[in-house]
């Protein structure tokens, strides 16, 4: 593993302090988690240079299962190998898991979810304020100044308001920045690079059973880890296909439940995973289905991590990784308009969004601090409507 600049030797205690903070902070999706991390791995404690970021971005991007957990993964192996894979991947989907857990105690003992509205509505707005404020960051190194990047991204960009599929759009972009790179040098020979293409892993069918069984639950959610791309709503259109049209084990309004928990707790969307267990069967069960729908990303991770170093060492895989890195941020910033129109729904909200901007760049305040300030506002807004 190559030393990262201005740090001193790992600390495994460092990784596991910082994604637990992670995973209880990280509210509005893959987009807001990636931008938190870059903000204390490459920001606050330069842990990664930029550019290594963004390799490892693109790459988390390109293999299946949620990427900001796989992005975490990435980190962990990156600063203390193999044991820093393992804590920085479970530390940052333990406080989720535990969170969800406890939300499907209450809503199998009570029949309800907690109400949480006026707290959402005050952390969404700075959740897009972190986001933006990364994304200022972040693309400046990943178009190195070059009008052919630049336009790659404005060209992803509109791929992905016409609902091409985002795995689609990240390597047929990335090939388009080879076969472009490959166009301007075909002078010096015919030679063709060899690019890096990591495609879906082949899933397992799952036969249809009669009757309720943990191993096919296992096996179920280990598939979805092993063979979903995407947002956390992909993973939502398997779950329905399996659970609620296959198996019949969940009815339509229960899978919106889970859908919902998914969305008001921090940390990824794939621990609906332990919701939806622990409303079929019990505490160890939802504990072992977990682990399973996250099982494929450490694989994979721990897989193809040293494959991003020797990539930057063929141009052309290089040009390959700057598109789809080029790319990613070009899927993010869409998704952030996205989030944008549905959490900036009034003034207050985007003078929080603005203020939280304003205190990010120029007086470099914790988003820590911020979301717990906008959670603070939200609960007070929320009181007084």
């Amino acid at each position: 593993m190559s030393p990262t600049p201005g740090t001193k030797a790992p600390r495994i205690y460092e990784l596991a302090q910082l994604f637990l903070k992670l995973g209880v902070i990280g509210f509005g999706g893959p987009a807001a988690h990636i931008a938190m991390m870059q903000n204390e791995v490459v920001r606050r404690h330069r842990w990664v240079t930029p550019e290594r970021f963004l390799d490892m971005m693109g790459a988390a991007s390109l293999i299946p299962g949620p990427s900001s957990s796989e992005l975490a993964i990435f980190i962990g192996y990156e600063r203390a190998g193999l044991p820093g894979l393992l804590v920085a991947g479970i530390c940052f989907v333990l406080p989720a898991a535990v969170l969800t857990a406890a939300i499907a105690w209450a809503y199998m003992r009570f029949g309800a979810l907690p109400r949480v509205a006026g707290l959402l509505y005050g952390i969404k707005p700075v959740v897009i304020a972190i986001v933006v404020h990364a994304l200022w960051g972040l693309a400046p190194r990943a178009i190195k100044g070059s009008r052919w990047l630049g336009a790659l991204g404005v060209l992803a960009c509109f791929a992905s308001l016409l609902r091409v599929d985002a795995l689609a759009v990240l390597l047929g972009v990335g090939v388009v920045s080879a076969i472009g790179r490959a166009w301007s040098t075909r002078t010096r020979g015919s030679r063709t690079g060899r690019l890096l293409a990591i495609g879906p892993l082949a899933g397992t069918v799952v036969a249809s059973p009669a009757a309720f069984g943990l191993g096919v639950l296992f096996l179920t959610f280990l598939k979805m880890g092993a063979v979903v791309f995407g947002s956390g709503y992909v993973l939502l259109a398997f779950l329905r296909a399996d659970f609620v049209e296959r198996l019949h084990w969940l009815t339509e309004s229960q899978l919106i439940d889970a859908v919902a928990v998914g969305q008001v707790t921090p940390g990824p969307v794939f621990t609906t995973a332990t919701f939806i267990d622990y409303v079929l069967a019990d505490m160890p069960s939802a504990v072992l289905t977990t682990v399973a729908i996250f099982l494929p990303g450490f694989v994979l991770v721990a897989m193809i991590r040293p494959l991003v170093a020797r990539v930057r060492q063929s141009r052309n895989a290089a040009t390959f990784l700057d598109g789809v890195n080029v790319a990613s941020l070009a899927l993010m910033a869409i998704v952030t308009a996205q989030l944008g129109r549905a959490a900036l729904i009034d003034w207050p909200a985007v003078a929080l969004a603005a203020v939280s901007v304003v205190l990010l760049v120029r007086f470099k305040v914790n988003p820590t601090w911020l979301i717990a300030g906008g959670a603070l506002v939200g609960a007070l807004a929320h009181g007084v409507r």
